[in-house]
């Protein structure tokens, strides 16, 4: 039976990081803690454990999760290109609640979805999450929660909606905390998303979902290169967003 192990406990934490690591290499599903909300976790490199994670949260595959990383230096190996501006953003805000798509490195060798060449990335600020990803590397990670439903902010709430179809619950107390709801929908602690591809060719930057990193923040980094028409709809040929329903990127 899956259990939710307390971080916050000294030997729970260590019975529960082991056995998270462990069931990340068996292709299985965890719950972890992150500064916006908890995600469910997947081996990024094994289409079985991504597949898993979208069955497990009932999406399909036209809604990709996006990666999380242990730091820059990963940023570098998944991306195909990473702009001037995107550095300006990624020293600013990470790690923190925000997102970047970028094209992705077209020698990797995963599939997260349908992504149309292009990764969603991010650098929590969750001690937790952060060891958990130096030690297997990027992690498909999307929020905790069923399609449609609120994010889950604790692995209890997590573990209501997603039950035994995840292997590990690692529970660190409320998260959120650090950071002001002021996202699209009320209560949202979901990270920003933006979307920098066209910035390698000349064009702006794009926010896709407003989350916790305000658009007033984003400009104050790269003024002029952030899209004025605020947070909207992709175009159908565009490369496709992680979050079509709101609920994909913790």
């Amino acid at each position: 039976m899956t259990r939710i192990y307390d971080c916050s406990v000294d030997a729970e934490l260590l019975t529960g990081m082991r056995l998270a690591r462990a069931a990340i290499g068996r292709r299985e599903l965890v719950v972890l803690p992150t500064d916006t909300v908890y995600g469910i976790a997947a081996d990024a490199f094994s289409p079985a454990a991504v597949q898993r994670l979208l069955d497990a949260k009932g999406r399909d595959r036209t809604a990709p999760p996006p990666v999380l990383v242990p730091g820059v230096p990963t940023l570098d190996a998944l991306a195909a290109y990473v702009p001037p501006a995107v550095r300006d953003l990624v020293e600013k805000f990470w790690p923190g609640g925000l997102t970047i798509i970028l094209h992705a490195q077209p020698s990797l060798d995963w599939d997260l979805g349908e992504t149309r060449g292009t990764v969603a990335l991010r650098m929590p600020d969750h001690p937790i999450a952060l060891e958990l990803l130096s030690e297997t590397g990027p992690l498909a990670v999307s929020s905790a929660n069923l399609s449609g439903m609120p994010s889950a902010l604790d692995a209890h709430s997590a573990h209501e909606m997603l039950g035994e179809s995840v292997a590990v619950y690692l529970e660190a107390g409320r998260a959120g905390d650090a950071y002001e709801a002021i996202g699209e929908r009320p209560g949202d602690l979901s990270s920003t998303i933006v979307d920098a591809t066209a910035l390698e060719d000349g064009g702006t930057l794009r926010i896709l979902r407003a989350g916790v990193i305000s658009r007033e923040a984003i400009r104050e980094v790269v003024g002029d290169l952030l899209d004025d028409d605020g947070a909207a709809p992709r175009a159908a040929d565009d490369a496709s967003p992680p979050d079509s329903d709101g609920d994909a990127a913790p």
